[in-house]
């Protein structure tokens, strides 16, 4: 409502102008041309001088806030604390060191590296249920009221002790992308959007460019449509094929069960995720597959009958129950597939439900659940580890045992040298890095501040801080990773820029759309 009480005069004026623009003799061309020049810039560089205010005050005002709405920008070295550039790379490089990594390059700015894995590496199938607004504390075995007494989640309950649990697990944002962005790239939550949603987003370094160099069938299935966001453009040019639900319903014309404005229920979903599983094995491929689901999100429906909570009554209990419910369904039917026994399954959380709250960051609200099942290939364990979504990558092809190149920002957190445990965090404007006693804070106008922080209470304070230790390692891996997405050094290795050249990427590339 904010942002059209703001854009109404100005359309008003706009077609006001339009209207007088192109009755007057003469004016239509000059009318149009200086529209069609507004629309160019914005996707055009702003102006740029070394004084700020200059800068701001060589925009016009109408255009810098519908720029600013379109491309949801917050440059890092513009708003955020910097060290010397030499600094930073060289703290990135030792905070990336693994005792299986060796670097490619002598560049300081190349973080690309060689990871050694071993010598039978395994062909494990993948399934990765990606889980909307899943936070820890609804989950009856993280043992947290009040949620743990509702029994909202058997299945997934079972599951953690059956599994590879990362019980310190934590999201780096607060939307889908941020955690889409997360677990497929392995980059910390950069200041402004979305990778998902900024231009030159194609040919990256991802986790399915891996898989698909391993000749993996990669897909991306999501129940609603991909347009949204700018997932399926994304996914589509970056390792995966797009399995949504335009896709879905134009190949195969599946039954549909139940369905909102987000798309199908979580059975269905899965039931897709059966299928193209099965085709892949029938081809004889392996596959990863990124599945994304969407019941546990506004207006919480979904098909009667399944759980003891009604459906469409706003219940995020429901949402999680119904879920869960779901996916304990979808394994027992995959227990009945041939690949069962090869298939590794990963339940994680896209995001937490809600982070908001008096403190700079709550804390404990961003932590939400990792497990890895693999029956018969992964024994159970509980992962004490201190982590967040960028780990996730690695250390999944960790357990794959996998050699291959890297450009992944996040660490092996199963290696005996990932002793420095840290997770990212952020909201829309603050980046930050939580360690066990301690959480940095970077914010815009270049700012930054320490934190004490007990991660049991979520309580911090300013007291007994380290003198800004944890703040140069934030500094180092935000700023360079802002530095790396910025010029195009975070393309997979067939397509990465070199200086002076034009990066190569998709012919189809277009403005990433969808709401912001």
């Amino acid at each position: 409502k904010g942002l059209l009480c703001v854009l109404a005069p100005n359309a008003a004026a706009f077609v006001t102008a339009l209207g007088i623009g192109m009755q007057e003799p003469g004016t239509q061309g000059k009318f149009l041309e200086t529209l069609s020049q507004g629309l160019r810039h914005m996707t055009a560089f702003q102006p740029s001088f070394s004084n700020s205010f200059n800068t701001e005050l060589a925009k016009n005002g109408e255009y810098a806030l519908l720029a600013a709405f379109w491309s949801n920008e917050l440059g890092y070295n513009e708003f955020y604390p910097k060290l010397p550039e030499e600094t930073a790379y060289a703290r990135l490089r030792e905070l990336l060191q693994q005792d299986n990594t060796t670097f490619l390059s002598s560049d300081p700015r190349d973080i690309s590296r060689q990871i050694t894995g071993g010598a039978h590496p395994h062909r494990w199938n993948v399934i990765q249920i990606t889980v909307e607004s899943l936070s820890a504390n609804y989950l009856g075995c993280y043992q947290q009221t009040p949620y743990s007494l509702m029994g909202l989640t058997p299945n997934l309950d079972r599951i953690s002790k059956e599994s590879l649990w990362f019980k310190n697990f934590y999201a780096g944002g607060t939307r889908t992308v941020r955690g889409m962005e997360a677990l497929v790239l392995s980059v910390p939550p950069t200041p402004g959007q979305s990778v998902l949603r900024r231009p030159n987003n194609e040919n990256l370094f991802t986790l399915g460019s891996v898989f698909q160099a391993k000749d993996y069938d990669t897909a991306f299935i999501y129940g609603g449509s991909g347009f949204f966001d700018n997932m399926n453009y994304f996914f589509a040019n970056n390792g995966f094929r797009v399995v949504d639900r335009p896709a879905k319903v134009e190949k195969d014309n599946p039954s549909i069960t139940f369905e909102n404005a987000w798309g199908v229920c979580d059975e269905d979903l899965l039931d897709w995720t059966l299928t193209e599983a099965d085709r892949a094995h029938e081809k004889g491929k392996n596959f990863y597959h990124f599945v994304m689901t969407t019941s546990n999100h506004r207006p919480f429906t979904w098909p009667e009958g399944r759980i003891d909570i009604p459906s469409g009554k706003g219940l995020r209990e429901g949402g999680i129950k119904y879920t869960d419910y779901a996916i304990g369904r979808f394994l027992k039917e995959a227990e009945k597939r041939p690949w069962f026994k090869d298939t590794v399954f990963v339940i994680v959380a896209d995001h937490c439900s809600s982070v908001a709250g008096k403190r700079e960051l709550e804390v404990r609200k961003y932590e939400i659940p990792l497990f890895i099942y693999a029956p018969g290939l992964i024994k159970p364990r509980i992962v004490d580890s201190l982590c967040s979504q960028i780990d996730y990558a690695p250390t999944l092809l960790g357990l794959l045992d996998w050699t291959y190149q890297s450009r992944f920002m996040g660490r092996d957190v199963l290696r005996p040298s990932a002793e420095s445990q840290r997770a990212f965090i952020s909201n829309y404007q603050k980046i930050a890095i939580l360690e066990d006693k301690s959480l940095g804070v970077l914010k815009p106008v270049g700012v930054s501040e320490e934190f004490f922080c007990d991660r049991s209470t979520g309580v911090i304070s300013t007291e007994d801080t380290t003198q800004n230790r944890i703040i140069n390692d934030a500094i180092a891996y935000y700023q360079c990773a802002s530095e790396i997405l910025a010029n195009g050094r975070q393309k997979d290795f067939d397509h990465l820029a070199i200086p002076g050249k034009s990066v190569d990427v998709a012919h189809n590339s277009r403005r990433p759309t969808g709401n912001p």
